[in-house]
């Protein structure tokens, strides 16, 4: 009786709560039609490969594996060709070397590439072969002396050679999760630690306290971003040093640069996770808000190519901090680049952290009108 009692108390103070049973009950029907539609809604994105001095023939087989190709009349400047006009890889033809350079920043892209070029020489080959045996075979149709095919045959090999403009044959696909996986520890961890702990403040009755003073609304935000922030730096600083000195991870471009990244996405974390708190009333739904606020930003960090998705929800990634933030980290970890080359991902954070910033003063109006 004492067990099914106590069931009962729980089970009507669920169906109470009728926050905690929404998000039960919700988020993760939220969560799985956003995989349904990731999953189910994606473009086959053909990769755009620019070629020149090769034949149309290789060139109309490369057509027929799926790839975009686009002639060029000169291999001038071929690193700005494949930046400026979004090419995976460019290949030129000079004597028997077939020159392939790759963009490479997506190794899974590459490696598609380049099993599509091999199939390709491989298929080539083949014609030519059977084209000198037709060849061979009417020629001495009627000779009773065959010649052997095989020792007088002269099929000339093309070899390949490969370059890269970022990274290297190495460079695998693990590798370019790794300054996603950074920023998303940084962004997760701030979100859940500043929004528990303004939580605990607020249940503790210590907020109640603070709001029956004459400070300002605005004043209590930028303490609790001062505060928290100072951790969340610092927390941020020894995470990146960590993966960079102890974990190895190559960092192409600035050490500094990638911190003063993380330290914007830990920011609009520490904003967005003291948002949240004020519509939570226990721990347990803060950590409901995880699979709601969290979980579908993983998917529009570049785990998924976001330009492969539906046009519905590439407009949708533009609404989340770690796309910009992981576009970013991306950019300098992967591919050097210098501040000019992602200021305006920094600047979005920026914009993301002050919103997020004057939200929460108005927020507070719920427990005390000034």
């Amino acid at each position: 009786m004492r067990v099914k009692a106590l069931a009962i108390r729980i089970i009507k103070q669920t169906i109470n709560d009728k926050r905690t049973l929404a998000l039960m009950m919700f988020a993760p029907l939220i969560v799985m039609s956003l995989v349904y539609f990731l999953f189910n809604s994606s473009k086959d994105v053909k990769l755009n490969v620019g070629v020149y001095n090769t034949n149309s023939e290789f060139n109309d087989n490369l057509k027929e594996t799926d790839l975009n190709i686009l002639n060029y009349s000169n291999k001038d400047n071929i690193k700005d060709k494949i930046l400026k006009d979004d090419l995976s890889a460019f290949i030129y033809l000079d004597d028997n070397t077939l020159n392939v350079t790759y963009e490479n920043s997506s190794p899974q892209n590459s490696k598609q590439i380049e099993a599509k070029i091999n199939a390709t020489l491989a298929k080539d080959e083949m014609i030519n072969i059977k084209n000198s045996l037709s060849s061979y075979q009417k020629q001495f149709a009627f000779s009773k002396n065959t010649p052997n095919l095989s020792t007088n045959l002269d099929i000339s090999k093309v070899s390949v050679k490969s370059n890269y403009i970022y990274g290297d044959e190495n460079l695998s696909y693990f590798d370019t999760l790794n300054p996603i996986l950074i920023g998303f520890f940084v962004f997760f961890f701030v979100f859940l630690i500043s929004g528990i702990s303004l939580l605990k403040e607020r249940t503790s009755g210590t907020l109640d306290k603070l709001l029956s003073t004459p400070i300002k609304r605005s004043e209590i935000i930028r303490g609790y971003l001062l505060g928290y922030g100072l951790f969340s730096v610092i927390q941020t600083i020894i995470l990146v040093l960590f993966s960079v000195y102890i974990l190895n991870i190559k960092i192409v471009g600035s050490v500094f640069l990638v911190i003063i990244i993380n330290i914007l996405i830990a920011f609009v974390a520490l904003t967005l996770g003291v948002l949240m708190s004020t519509f939570a009333n226990s721990e347990f739904q803060m950590m409901q808000f995880v699979p709601i606020i969290i979980v579908p930003q993983i998917f529009f960090t570049g785990i998924i190519p976001v330009e492969s998705m539906a046009n519905w929800l590439q407009v949708l990634s533009r609404f989340t901090p770690l796309y910009y933030g992981s576009n970013a980290l991306s950019g300098v970890v992967l591919k050097g680049y210098t501040f000019n080359d992602i200021y305006m991902d920094i600047i979005i954070l920026l914009l993301f952290a002050i919103i997020l910033s004057l939200l929460n003063i108005v927020g507070l109006k719920r427990y005390r009108k000034i």
